[in-house]
């Protein structure tokens, strides 16, 4: 469909709808550091439905998260921007930090056994399998004598 074709007031509208705001205006990054802030408030609102205790359990936020990206990802594209990028990414970072701060992951530390157990652990299996090794092959070298 020609965009010249079409009234001229509808001009800006189908531009915007049809997603070729990129091509002609290029990003207008001012104009979406300015819109973000409308999805931010929005998260917090819905945020503030939610025991603070459960923050961290994401199951209990999901859908008011997914809706907080997807408002990120049409105001970005409505002011010919790509999603994600560098500065959305901020923005969504900062509101990470503002929610998610205290949210740790408990994962265990892992270390290395101390070196008495950590030996014999490497050392049996290693022996046995050149001892079965060089029975197999004492075994099979006596087996005419056996027949």
């Amino acid at each position: 469909m020609e965009a010249r074709a079409r009234p001229p007031h509808l001009l800006p509208l189908l531009l915007l709808l049809c997603g070729e705001c990129a091509r002609v205006c290029g990003c207008n990054e001012t104009r979406m550091l300015e819109r973000l802030p409308v999805c931010g408030k929005a998260f917090a609102d819905m945020m503030h439905k939610v025991d603070v205790w459960k923050w961290c359990n994401l199951s209990e936020f999901i859908v008011y998260y997914e809706s907080f990206t997807n408002c990120t990802e049409v105001e970005t594209n409505i002011v010919g921007c790509y999603w994600p990028n560098p500065l959305a990414q901020g923005f969504i970072t900062g509101i990470h930090r503002q929610f998610f701060a205290n949210c740790t992951v408990d994962r265990p530390h892992w270390e290395d056994p101390p070196d008495e157990v950590l030996i014999p652990l490497i050392a049996v299996p290693v022996l046995l399998t050149v001892a079965m090794a060089g029975l197999v092959v004492w075994r099979s070298k006596r087996t005419d004598q056996l027949l």
